[in-house]
């Protein structure tokens, strides 16, 4: 097999491509004066079962445009099977009509993908597990729950009072199994969004007087509604805050409004590559997915289990 990387993320493809013990595929991914994606790869992929690492996050539609020309030279290039490995998915909140004559561009871009030659799609913690559903090739849906709880099983030895939250009702789910996995009560922030990127909080269910709360999520934006979701906490009596979140989207002056919150620390992965306002923030720190990104891409060349990377 062989492990080729675009521009969006190649820090944690070296990561994984060093954690398999073998080197990136010989590529180059490169602009063209009016910006066009030119990719070029330099060593035979013929009959070779070939693993495309790609984060479509910000600048999104270079970077998925990069992945889509890659996994058509590759296709030209006749490799056997080409996955697509997509750390952060980007466009998964589109994932439904919102309103009248809006796109459900999730379909789109699989639509995209499969067209452009992916045969097989792996991911990681997707905003809505039904997107898998949007295709009509495997799609590997990972969790970053066992790395948050090793994380917090490390950080709060014999702490007795953690409690997990939900920072909406859309996320209970994921919430109630990191919760399981550490066996500890589990919360939720009632909220109500007026608008794309503004969030009220409502109400805490639970009683979180006097607990340490931990807020997971999948993907922080804004930062808005988890920052209020922390404040919410700490004025119900919580003795603090701190959250884990897989994919730090943390677009404007999320990094700041992080920093200036009341949470403790906000721990995410390196899902996507982190811009220089993120470094600066002190609260915020990153754990790397290149031992379960490899674990993965290995089962899935040998042809194993991909589910018992969820345990």
């Amino acid at each position: 097999m062989k492990i080729i990387s675009g521009n969006g993320n190649r820090l944690l493809a070296e990561a994984v491509a060093a954690e398999l013990k073998m080197p990136l595929c010989d590529a180059s991914v490169q602009r063209f004066a009016d910006k066009e994606v030119f990719v070029e790869i330099y060593e035979n992929v013929r009959g070779e079962d070939i693993f495309a690492v790609q984060s479509t996050s910000y600048p999104t539609n270079d970077n998925l445009m990069e992945l889509l020309i890659m996994l058509d030279a590759l296709r030209r290039g006749s490799a056997r099977r080409i996955t697509a490995v997509m750390p952060y998915f980007g466009y998964a909140r589109q994932d439904r009509k919102s309103g009248p004559r809006t796109p459900i561009s999730a379909k789109l871009v699989a639509n995209l993908l499969v067209e452009a030659g992916a045969s097989r799609i792996l991911t990681l913690d997707l905003h809505a597990g039904q997107i898998q559903g949007f295709f009509d090739i495997p799609v590997d849906n990972l969790y970053a729950a066992p790395l948050f709880t090793q994380d917090i099983k490390k950080k709060y030895a014999g702490k007795s009072n953690l409690m997990v939250v939900s920072p909406d009702v859309g996320g209970v789910v994921r919430a109630r199994q990191l919760a399981k996995r550490l066996d500890v009560d589990l919360a939720i922030i009632d909220k109500r969004r007026e608008r794309a990127g503004v969030s009220e909080v409502m109400n805490v269910i639970g009683n979180v007087e006097g607990r340490h709360c931990i807020l997971v999520d999948d993907i922080i934006d804004s930062g808005g509604s988890l920052c209020n979701a922390a404040q919410a906490l700490i004025n119900a009596g919580a003795e603090g805050t701190d959250a884990y979140v897989t994919h730090g989207v943390l677009s404007g002056g999320a990094a700041e409004r992080v920093q200036n919150s009341v949470l403790g620390e906000l721990v995410i992965t390196d899902s996507i590559l982190k811009t220089d306002a993120v470094r600066a923030v002190a609260k915020i720190r990153q754990i790397s997915l290149n031992q379960l990104l490899a674990r993965a891409i290995r089962a899935v060349a040998d042809e194993s289990s991909v589910s018992s990377l969820f345990d």
